[in-house]
């Protein structure tokens, strides 16, 4: 059986579709060697709120106008992000089937005060891997190459700046909080469909593929 290695960028908390690529992924290579690329999922995430998706962003201190390294990028702890983050996934998910299990795993990721961004997604993506038991190795890349036509490359594929996820992906719906107000979002980060399925999260990850 041929082993399947995945090329992804860094990220918090990640897409429900970046994790059913993971999944299915026997290593995973994080890029970290990349210059730092703003309003990615490098640095945010997105859950479903009573007004809809809401996008929760980690502040980060570029230091300066130049290209930074994501290996360098340090979290701003001037902002309170971490009470803004807490604060919406408590009022967002409180009320769903999982949240009582799952919530204090989550928030221990966004407490724990990492210094670097790189070291906070790879703890968010480290937590997310135990409860949703995939088994999947992971590794940083040692040098950066230059983004390929690649079915292996999914580094800056998955991104929120163009939200055609549906189109990009079956995925396998599920039953959301707030679904009385609004029709099945596809795309939300991975807490979402963790709140809402608990140990049913790996089989809807098994049925979100990538169309061919």
């Amino acid at each position: 059986m041929t082993s399947r290695s995945l090329l992804l960028s860094s990220s918090y908390f990640p897409p429900v579709h970046y994790m059913a690529l993971a999944a299915n992924a026997d290593k995973l290579f994080i890029e970290k060697e990349e210059n730092y690329i703003k309003q990615s999922y490098r640095n945010r995430c997105s859950i479903l709120s009573a007004n809809g998706p809401l996008t929760l962003s980690v502040p980060v201190l570029l230091g300066s106008f130049h290209k930074t390294p994501i290996k360098d990028i340090r979290i701003d702890y001037s902002k309170r992000w971490q009470q803004i983050h807490i604060g919406a996934i408590m009022s967002s998910y409180r009320s769903s089937p999982y949240y009582e299990y799952y919530f204090e795993k989550i928030k221990d990721v966004i407490i724990r005060g990492d210094e670097f961004l790189l070291d906070l997604n790879m703890n968010s993506l480290e937590v997310v891997r135990r409860l949703t038991g995939i088994t999947s190795e992971i590794e940083y890349t040692g040098e950066f190459k230059e983004a390929i036509s690649s079915t292996d490359d999914f580094r800056y594929t998955i991104s929120p700046k163009t939200r055609d996820e549906e189109k990009k992906y079956i995925f396998s719906e599920y039953q959301q909080v707030f679904s009385d107000r609004f029709k099945f979002v596809p795309g939300l980060s991975i807490i979402d469909l963790i709140f809402n399925c608990g140990t049913d999260t790996g089989k809807h990850l098994s049925k979100t593929i990538l169309r061919t």
